[in-house]
């Protein structure tokens, strides 16, 4: 028989990704949940009965990588029991809330989702864009300042 046949092969194991989070902030939604379990073993110290010191001690040496909700801080002193993590994601726009120079000494790699607000700002942007083809804000100033009895007038904004 084949020593690589699918019947003799073992299942491959999943990386462990320790989930940080404020016990105020919820996980994600099933859905990203579901897709994140599928490819990873998520550990989420929140979804423990066990304190958060002696699970996150206990998992401490299989944890390579970890996943950041909000704005859950991520010191050099939180980093100190996790001795094998590799890289950070945080899911805010934002890494102020993580010390960047504790994980640069240390070789982790830290990263944020870009597009965790891409639709909120491409909304914005087509608000912008209007406002200004239009003169929107321009023209509110202009009434507002009582300005149409001296200059009679205010330029029309472009289709």
């Amino acid at each position: 028989m084949d020593s690589g046949s699918k019947d003799t092969q073992q299942p491959k194991e999943l990386p462990i990704v320790l989930v940080h989070r404020l016990p105020s902030i919820n996980f994600p939604p099933n859905s990203f949940r579901h897709r994140l379990r599928s490819h990873f073993h998520i550990l989420d110290p929140h979804e423990s009965p066990e304190p958060y010191d002696s699970f996150l001690s206990r998992h401490a040496h299989s944890i390579r990588a970890l996943i950041t909700f909000g704005p859950a801080p991520i010191s050099a002193e939180f980093l100190k029991p996790l001795p094998f993590l590799e890289l950070v994601v945080a899911t805010s726009a934002g890494v102020d809330h993580i010390d960047l120079p504790a994980c640069r000494s240390r070789g982790i790699v830290v990263t944020n989702a870009s597009f965790a607000f891409a639709e909120d700002v491409a909304d914005c942007a087509v608000g912008l864009l209007i406002d200004v083809l239009r003169i929107i804000s321009a023209a509110d100033r202009f009434v507002r300042g009582r300005l149409w009895p001296v200059n009679k007038t205010f330029p029309l904004g472009f289709k």
